[in-house]
């Protein structure tokens, strides 16, 4: 298990079906751990307590026709350390959830828009959600990546990681 703090977004396009996951963290390499997508199927961005067997797991039942409720539903009921989990998952049509720990670092919580989830923790308040919610929402018509990319800048004008930011990854 690894310890990352983070802010990240997980998303598809409705225009285009292309998937993403974007994700910032204090932590190094944290592309290595978080963002998980794959075409056709759906983005999963896993954090605050990492599992990455959450991202892997998932695209797995996503694949095998699980909706991203369904996917969320039975990856959280099999994980003893849901506690300190946060997940976004986003699947081929859209479906987007999240869940966040009841014992993750404060302040941690999460955002479930159109076709995508914000999620965060170890941020000062839930003004880094919010504002990667709405920085995503800006244009709906704009290239994923671009809206990604949108959405972390968002979240880090925010002050985001408050011990700092040292690695982001973007995964589309």
């Amino acid at each position: 298990m690894f310890v990352l703090t983070t802010f990240s977004v997980a998303a598809r396009c409705p225009r285009t079906g292309m998937v993403g996951v974007a994700v910032c963290t204090a932590v190094p390499a944290v592309g290595m751990l978080c963002p998980f997508a794959k075409p056709r199927i759906g983005a999963i961005a896993t954090q605050s307590f990492v599992n990455p067997y959450l991202g892997i797991d998932g695209l797995t039942l996503l694949e095998q026709g699980f909706s991203a409720q369904q996917t969320l539903e039975q990856l959280v009921a099999n994980d003893s350390g849901r506690e300190v989990r946060q997940l976004s998952i986003v699947d081929s049509q859209g479906n987007a959830v999240a869940f966040t720990g009841k014992a993750c670092l404060p302040w941690h919580g999460h955002r479930v828009g159109k076709g995508y989830a914000v999620a965060a923790n170890m941020m000062v308040d839930e003004t880094t959600v919010k504002a990667m919610a709405e920085a995503f929402e800006v244009d709906p018509q704009e290239d994923l990546a671009e809206r990604l990319l949108r959405s972390l800048e968002a979240g880090d004008a925010t002050g985001g990681d408050y011990r700092g930011r040292q690695s982001a990854a973007l995964l589309v």
